[in-house]
Formats: C-alpha cells, structure tokens, sequence
C-alpha cells in the first residue's frame, strides 16, 4: 500500500515532528562536532555512564553537551520514562489507536520481576505470578529428569524469536555447558534443517523435543515438529515421552495427550521479547543448570529497573536510544553496525536484528498517521576481530557512513589465554575494539588519497567485566528496553508486527497451489502470479 492509499487521516503530522526539542536537535546537526580536531582524552572519560556492572562509552559520538541536554528535553516531552513505567506495570502499550491492532500489554519484564523491588501494579504483579508458577514447575520437572538421567539430547523446534533469542542465548552461555549435555536447534522449514541437526543427535531414546510455538499454529514449526515425530515413530518410540509443548492455553498445542509435559506463556510476551519466558528457560535451564538461568534473570531485572532511571548517567537503554535517534533522524545515518567483541556473542546481532528491525519498522505512529521521519535502523554486523577482515574497509573508507555499536568485557571466560610477543590474546582484542573506535572517529590525512580516511564515524561501547550469567541478562535488557524507548519516542507501536503478515497469506496461497498441482486439481489457477513461480520448477526434472 503505497501512501497514497492509506486513509485520510494519515496525512496529520506525528506527535514526534511538533516536539520543541526536535527542532533545536536539527539546528543542532547542522554543525556537529568534528571528531577529526575535538576528541580528547578528557571526552573519552568523560563521557561515559554506568549501570549494572556495564559502562557506554560515547566519546566518540558525535554529541556535544548541548545536543545530549536537547536529546534528554526529547524524552522528557515524549514521556518516555513515563511510558516505560506503564509498560512495566502492564498497562496496554501494544495498539494502534482507532484501528484494529492487537490491544495488549507488552509485560515481558513480568518474566523476571521476581527480586529487588518488584512491580507493584495489579497487572504486573499477576503476570509475574504466571510466570514464577512455570518456573517452579519447570524446576521440578527438570530436577526429576536428572534423577532419572534419561535425557542427554535437547531439539528446540521454533523460528523468530522463539529461536534467535535462545539461541544467540545459548551460544553465548555455552561455557557453562553440564557435562552429557547436548543441545540443538531446528528452525527453517527446509527440510535439510530437520535432517541435518539429526544426523548430529546420537540416540533418540535419550532425546528431548520441545516445540515452541506462542499460537500453537505455526506453520513452519508445525510442519517440522511432524517431521520429528515422524523420525520418533519409525524408532518405535512414542513421541509422547519425549515431546515438550512450549505455547498459549488453549492453542491446539496445548494437549496434554501429545506431550511429556506443557509450559505455557501468554499474549503479552512477544516473541522476540520472549528469552526470559519459557522459551528460553527450558532450553537454558536443562543445558546450563537452573541456578545459571535464575542468575541470567537477575541481571535482567537489574536493568529493567535502571531503565525507569530519571538519571540519564545510569539509565543505559535510554541513553543509547537517544544516541541512536540523533544518528538515525538528525544525522540521518540508515544502519547501525552492531559488533560484539566477543566470541560467544556470535549469533547475538541476529537477535538484536530481530528485536530492533520488527519492533521499530514502522511506518505508521500509535494513532495511525503516517510518519514523515524515519524511523527503526537497518541492524548488522558480525563479531569482531573477524568483521575487520571482512566489511570494516566500507565502514573506514566507503560513501556511507554507518555508526557502529560494539560490546567488549575485559576478561574473558575461560580463564586461559597466553602472551604472545608481550602481550595476551585478550588485550590484543581489547586494542583492536579502541583502535576501531578511535580510527573511526578520528580518521587520517595523506598525500596518498587512498590513504585517507575522512573519520567522523560515530561509534560506541558497552563494556563489561565478563559475560556472567547476570551480565548476559543485563545486556538482553538493555537491547529490550532500547527499543522500546525508541518506539516511545518516535510514537510508533513497537510490539506488533503486521509486516510478516502478508508473505505468510500469499505463502499459504502457494500452499495451496503446490497441493493442488500434485492432485492436478484446478485451484492452481485460481493463483496466477503464484503460478508463474510454479511453471518455473516444471524445467526442473
């Protein structure tokens, strides 16, 4: 639907254009500072803010006091820290206003509001009891399964969020590994997926299968869970023994006669908010330990709470989404390089790219105008030291330019490193993440024009001691609640996702198609343009 066809009442201005702040942030960007002639050592101490074991660097953005004092009146007259509160205490955040949408709480922060000063709003406080209630039981059941030491193998079967989260999750916890414990992922609906994780699993009888699907209707997780069930049943072994339903009450999923046991979530955890429901606690949990999944909870709640900081020096989440904001709407930056330093985090800007691009990809605001600003940034990237022999040539040196977010901690995991040539693996990975930013920031002059490097590109770090448990929760929150507050911002609804929609109809529509080839029925013509695609694998024989 192009603009022309959205309904009249688009064309009023958004919320977001008429904010005096907005005004004096494009003066603002008329002249930001030079990196090239103004970073000094004092800016790179100075501006730094802290919260849960975690400090942004931001020295080399290109921010000034006074643009960082505009970005702040930005939040304030959008009512952004008010927001959050009512977001975390369940009030109805997920809506488009007079139209259709899906009207309900965003309450993912319900899933670990169980420490330190809890949520006290009705809803809060009940959602956060659902979820305790799946977590003891979740306990239970895990600490029965090690009594009977049954189990070795877990599959996860889900797609979006159901999977990227936990799995980016997964890989960055994966040093806490329990001995005889081996984990694997299905998610894409081509086959090979399927056959290919199981050429990997060693024996089905001591195999786990938990099927995540929040509508338990799920096509592709659907169409996969049967093909697994197919592989149990040529074993001769009942899937119901083997089989866990990760899903909504009352979804066709839901059905104690088809499955070992059920967890249950509910409509106000999106699924890519959804790591720290049961879509990520089973899986963690039986392959890490319970222990190192509560511990994972604690330091998301941590942040959750420093995200309701009136303090921008210790509200993280807000900090950076304002940091991102002056990029993507006054400096008009388009993507955001998102580089972890870190080796574990190596599936995490997959997940970050899930999170930020369907949350924010918006081009409508919450009372259904059509916004005439940008809004959600293009989300990539790979882990560093890797992505510097690979695109950072573009980033230094091409046409565009793309700031970069990048995560790094001081010590790494396992505790064993060796000097090479003076010095350790871990501090030449430390020099190369500051040497990326200042390089970046700063450029280089030459006679050579090849040489030259216009610098200017704005970077930042969110550096950690080491990536515990709390820390990974922590760093999970931020992310959460930095989108959010950028959808806060911006006015635009930040927890549905209507724009997977459409390629799901017309996929069914295709569906339907194939079926009907097979059976050499005539409803294939009743899809012309699905059809064209079809003629195309008639040359294939």
């Amino acid at each position: 639907m192009t603009a022309t066809h959205l309904p009249q009442v688009a064309k009023s201005v958004p919320a977001f254009s008429n904010y005096p702040a907005v005004k004096k942030l494009r003066q603002l960007a008329q002249q930001p500072i030079d990196l090239t002639k103004q970073l000094t050592p004092e800016r790179i101490k100075d501006y730094c803010a802290e919260a849960c074991g975690f400090k942004l660097l931001y020295g080399t953005e290109r921010v000034t006091d006074d643009v960082l004092n505009a970005l702040h009146e930005l939040a304030k007259e959008a009512q952004a820290l008010d927001k959050m509160r009512r977001m975390q205490d369940g009030e109805v955040m997920n809506f488009i206003k007079g139209h259709s949408s899906e009207n309900r709480p965003a309450l993912h922060t319900a899933t670990r509001d169980f420490f330190d000063h809890p949520r006290t709003a009705l809803k809060a406080k009940e959602a956060a009891q659902l979820a305790r209630h799946e977590l003891d039981k979740l306990e239970s059941f895990l600490a029965k399964i090690e009594v009977e030491g049954q189990f070795t193998d877990l599959v996860t079967i889900a797609i979006g969020g159901s999977d990227l989260g936990p799995r980016a999750h997964y890989y960055a916890l994966e040093h806490f590994l329990k001995p005889n414990r081996h984990i694997h992922f299905i998610s894409n609906v081509d086959p090979d997926d399927v056959v290919g994780v199981f050429k990997k699993v060693k024996s089905l009888e001591k195999t786990l299968v938990v099927v995540v699907s929040k509508s338990g209707t799920t096509l592709e997780t659907a169409t996969n869970e049967e093909l697994v069930r197919e592989k149990f049943k040529k074993a001769g072994l009942d899937p119901k023994k083997h089989f866990i339903a990760i899903t909504m009450p009352g979804t066709p999923m839901d059905n104690r006669s088809q499955y070992l046991e059920t967890f249950y979530m509910w409509d106000w955890i999106g699924g890519r908010y959804s790591t720290t429901s049961m879509c990520g606690a089973l899986m963690l949990s039986f392959a890490f330990g319970f222990d190192v999944f509560w511990e994972f909870l604690k330091g998301a709640h941590a942040m959750d709470q420093d995200a309701l900081q009136s303090d921008l020096k210790k509200n993280l989440p807000l900090l950076a989404a304002l940091l991102g904001i002056w990029n993507r709407n006054f400096l008009n930056y388009p993507t955001i390089a998102l580089i972890p330093y870190s080796q574990a985090l190596i599936r995490y800007t997959a997940h970050i790219q899930q999170a930020d691009m369907e949350s924010n990809g918006k081009q409508i605001d919450q009372q259904g105008h059509l916004v005439d600003f940008q809004t959600g940034p293009i989300i990539w990237g790979e882990p560093g030291t890797n992505a510097q022999h690979s695109f950072f040539q573009l980033i230094h040196q091409g046409t565009s330019t793309i700031p970069m977010s990048m995560i790094a901690f001081k010590n790494n995991l396992y505790g064993e490193d060796l000097q090479f040539e003076g010095t350790t693996s871990q501090e030449k990975l430390l020099s190369n993440l500051f040497a990326q930013s200042l390089a970046l920031a700063t450029g280089q002059d030459s006679d050579n024009p090849n040489k030259v490097f216009l610098g200017n590109r704005p970077t930042n770090i969110l550096l950690g001691e080491k990536l515990t448990p709390y820390a990974l929760g922590a760093l999970l929150s931020f992310f959460e609640n930095k989108v959010a507050f950028q959808g806060f911002i911006w006015g635009i609804n930040s927890f549905d996702q209507e724009g997977v929609q459409l390629g799901k109809v017309l996929a069914n529509k295709l569906i339907t198609a194939f079926a009907a080839k097979r059976q050499q029925r005539k409803e294939l013509s009743s899809f012309p343009l699905g059809e064209a695609y079809l003629q195309h694998l008639d040359h294939f024989h």
